[in-house]
């Protein structure tokens, strides 16, 4: 079986890209739940799939980070990954089923665990607001803050790759990407065609869809007024060739395939390269035998 992509809110399950996106598994309502229902639900899916990638948003309530790790911790497996991309709600939701999509290729488990951390690389998200006199996740300056209580006030917000903020007028600009793309837009409370019909041709997306707004944006972007989008590469097989481009390695701990400097599943980090010192015969001036000869106590 497929290594299972979970999420931890049913927002983040957008319908599926083609007909090989397979399903993510929803851990509903994981921190109200009691804890061994939790952890048998978990560990149906490790039984099933061998191997689960867990998307925990940054922003996700304490609450459910610290149940996720408690119930990693309590099942003591190596084969439950816990990624945390800091994005907003639906770039979150896009790079979850960009990770659906890849594990219906023959990719192994660290190797797709991995791919999230590269993937997001190629996203760009933000949103339209009617106000940013609450939004702090971007950097807001004070004549934003000022211009944001000015009745019929909109602002372009990008919050990822790099941070930019403008105030719709006819010069109004972001900054976009410098590849061929498609556009996911999520509409809330505010009435504008400025994503659709200005932004979208502005980065000439190469086809757009919408979907309705994950419950999490208004509090991720301060204001339910908004018009929430994300751009992302939408081809299997343009996701599967950047993934295998990239060198593997080997987790020196766990033994799994993975891309990157650090293991996904068990969180170590590559040995620190060894100094002329810690060489066989490399002892240390006025030291004794050095330590790497010298038995573990126990």
């Amino acid at each position: 079986m497929p290594t299972a992509i979970a999420v931890t809110s049913a927002d983040l399950a957008l319908p599926p890209q083609d007909e090989r996106t397979l399903p993510a598994a929803v851990l509903r309502d994981i921190d109200a739940r009691p804890l061994d229902q939790a952890l048998a639900d978990l560990q149906v899916l490790i039984e099933r799939h061998g191997h689960v990638i867990v998307v925990c948003p940054r922003a996700a309530p304490t609450p459910v980070q610290r149940r996720l790790h408690t119930l990693r911790n309590l099942l003591e497996s190596d084969r439950v990954a816990l990624f945390r991309p800091d994005l907003p709600p639906l770039g979150t939701a896009v790079l979850v089923r960009q990770l659906r999509q890849l594990a219906s290729c023959d990719l192994s488990p660290g190797v797709l665990a991995s791919a999230g951390r590269l993937l997001v690389h190629y996203l760009h998200c933000g949103a339209l607001l009617n106000s940013v006199a609450r939004l702090d996740r971007v950097p807001v300056g004070l004549k934003s803050h000022a211009k944001s209580w000015v009745p019929g006030s909109q602002f372009a917000v990008l919050a990822h790759p790099e941070p930019q903020l403008v105030r719709i007028g006819p010069e109004a600009r972001l900054t976009g990407p410098e590849f061929g793309t498609w556009m996911l837009v999520a509409k809330g409370q505010l009435q504008s065609d400025w994503v659709t019909g200005t932004l979208a041709p502005a980065w000439n997306v190469l086809g757009l869809r919408e979907t309705p707004l994950p419950a999490d944006s208004p509090d991720w972007w301060g204001t339910g007024r908004l018009i929430e989008f994300c751009t992302y590469l939408p081809d299997l097989s343009v996701l599967y060739q950047l993934v295998t481009s990239v060198r593997r390695g080997t987790c020196h701990w766990c033994g799994i395939d993975v891309i990157g400097d650090r293991c996904v599943f068990c969180s170590a980090a590559p040995p620190a390269p060894e100094s002329p010192r810690d060489t066989p015969g490399g002892r240390r001036d006025g030291q004794g035998t050095h330590r790497r000869d010298r038995t573990p106590a126990g």
